[in-house]
């Protein structure tokens, strides 16, 4: 082993033994990367944190993330979730599978408002588990439904976690967002056929509807899905339409959720507090991982790390489809110890060049990774979604991991999809204005 390949094991163990002793994911990294640059270069340490610190977090459109993580924070502390629910049920009723597409509709709905995937599973849980629960619907089909269905929140924008990628990687925030529309209707599109297949092939899963609507009925339901897709046409709308950058969307959509609290009268003094609070202290987090990544990425740069990866897999000779399998199993690893947010800025001082190598989209490759945070959510022993919905239902983690298992196929199908054809994620970038 080469000098390089001892630097690169030693800084890879001190950074894997500081996240064992409980240290918080940014200051391990900038722990590791300072420690790299000051005794493995002649370069300044503290000088290179003060310069990143500065580049890196006076970002304009950084300053979108506090905001839609404050969006996120006063829409979770509304009534939204009842009225997706009640809503959504006379729409969905007579389809195979009846009410368990709530759980798919209603969380790719709030996840266009949310930002947050544990957000989204939480906030759908606490309505759709007791009701399921009461109507006798599969236990199995409706958890692991909800727990693949509330990934969603990090693909259908805006997402927290594609606010983080599109700094690290220098790319378009708007243009992520619109990448990740398409292939996020493709999950749940795909979640919902699973449902149906499932309510054909065994219609006891559900119980029998006792309970027919009208047309007229249904349409008087609009009222409670309409505040929604108001929300949504106004972020993402002025963002495809160059009305607006993302940090302004993310004002307007702030505004938005303000008024739907008011609306719905679930916005008191003691929850805009707290909503604030959620949001200041998710933020200081976020930027700091932030900060983090960006010095580890500048020192893995000055200590030739990526270079040597990308020429030695180079040297594999691996076609890009085999690259990316190569990537999706590291990832599927990793996410078994590390959150999804983590593993991007970890990794991708490393992955993006060897993508962009391959002639792989830095945007598309934005979608990929968050497909793979996505996958990251439900796979044991760490998914965030599943101990969501332990503490909701109170069962073994084992048995919700089981249950959700097969939403992680259709989430690996996702990406396996926009890998074979890229356009299903590039195509609305393209025609942004």
């Amino acid at each position: 082993m080469d000098s390089l390949g001892i630097t690169s094991l030693f800084l890879g163990t001190l950074f894997f033994l500081l996240l064992g002793c409980g240290v918080w994911i940014g200051v391990s990294l900038i722990v590791v990367a300072g420690v790299g640059i000051h005794f493995f270069t002649s370069i300044p340490a503290g000088k290179v944190l003060g310069n990143i610190a500065w580049n890196t977090l006076n970002s304009w459109p950084l300053t979108c993330l506090p905001l839609f993580i404050f969006m996120g924070e006063i829409l979770f502390r509304t009534r939204l979730s009842q009225q997706l629910f009640s809503g959504l049920s006379p729409w969905v009723n007579r389809l195979p599978g009846r009410l368990l597409h709530t759980n798919v509709l209603g969380c790719a709905l709030f996840a266009a408002i949310s930002g947050s995937s544990a957000a989204t599973c939480a906030t759908m849980s606490k309505v759709t588990i007791p009701e399921f629960k009461r109507l006798g619907y599969d236990r199995a089909l409706s958890i692991g439904s909800l727990a693949g269905s509330g990934t969603l929140g990090f693909l259908i924008p805006p997402s927290i976690i594609m606010v983080i990628y599109g700094v690290l990687a220098d790319q378009s925030i708007g243009k992520l967002f619109m990448a990740g529309v398409m292939p996020g209707c493709l999950a749940a599109l795909l979640y919902m056929g699973y449902i149906v297949f499932r309510g054909l092939l065994n219609p006891s899963i559900t119980p029998s509807a006792k309970t027919s609507y009208t047309w007229a009925q249904r349409i008087r339901t609009i009222p409670q899905i309409f505040p929604v897709f108001l929300l949504m046409v106004m972020v993402l709308g002025t963002i495809y339409s160059g009305w607006a950058t993302p940090t302004e969307a993310a004002a307007i959509g702030v505004a938005g959720a303000l008024l739907i609290a008011l609306f719905t009268r679930s916005l008191s003094w003691l929850s805009f507090k707290d909503s604030l609070m959620g949001a200041t202290k998710t933020t200081c987090m976020m930027c700091l991982i932030v900060l983090g990544a960006s010095y580890f990425s500048t020192a893995m740069g000055y200590l030739g790390i990526p270079k040597a990866m990308a020429l030695m897999v180079a040297g594999w000779h691996l076609s890009p489809y085999a690259l990316i399998f190569s990537l999706s199993i590291l990832y599927i690893i990793l996410g078994c110890f590390l959150d999804g947010g983590s593993i991007i800025v970890i990794t991708l001082p490393i992955t993006l060049p060897l993508i962009e190598t391959a002639g792989f989209s830095a945007i598309w490759f934005g979608v990929f990774l968050v497909i793979m945070a996505e996958v990251c959510q439900i796979t044991p022993p760490l998914g965030f979604n599943l101990f969501v919905l332990q503490k909701e239902t109170g069962l073994e983690i084992t048995y919700i991991t089981r249950a959700a298992f097969p939403f992680f196929l259709l989430l690996m199908l996702t990406a396996a999809l926009i890998t074979v054809f890229p356009q299903i994620a590039l195509w609305l970038p393209s025609r942004m204005v």
